[in-house]
């Protein structure tokens, strides 16, 4: 095992509207649902804000590809997005694949809800963010 137990982390889903947040635990393995922020001209010291206040030692943000790999339409303001922290933050920001993790967070909330108990859009965003954070430590520990 080549990675650091006691590193923690903010993993964001990138959207248009909103971008949802997850933050991992103190050893730095497991990812959760934190908070969404809404997209726009305070996103980046929004999230800057999240930096601090959970002490994150690093981010991971979602990398918008295409199914060939190319860049998708989104992928231009990620790229900036990603820059925009990284000057902010003084932190790395790195790129983890985001391919099917809001597929993949929906599924969490499969079942039968009634239209008061469906996940919001915003639950369903925090949670992406924390599928593709999970992916990234999955994948830093079987290195």
């Amino acid at each position: 095992m080549n990675y650091n137990t006691r590193m923690k982390y903010l993993g964001i889903d990138y959207g248009t509207k909103r971008i949802g947040v997850a933050k991992s635990d103190d050893s730095g393995s497991l990812a959760f649902p934190l908070t969404t922020v809404k997209a726009g001209p305070n996103a980046v010291s929004e999230v800057n804000a999240l930096i601090k206040s959970e002490g994150a030692e690093k981010v991971i943000v979602g990398e918008s590809r295409d199914f060939k790999g190319g860049a998708n339409d989104v992928m231009e303001d990620i790229e900036q997005f990603k820059k925009d922290i990284e000057e902010l933050s003084g932190l790395t920001v790195e790129y983890e694949s985001e391919v099917f993790s809001s597929a993949a967070a929906s599924r969490q909330f499969e079942g039968d809800f009634g239209r008061k108990d469906a996940p919001s859009q915003e639950k369903l965003d925090a949670s992406a963010a924390a599928v593709i954070l999970q992916s990234y430590l999955d994948r830093i520990k079987n290195k």
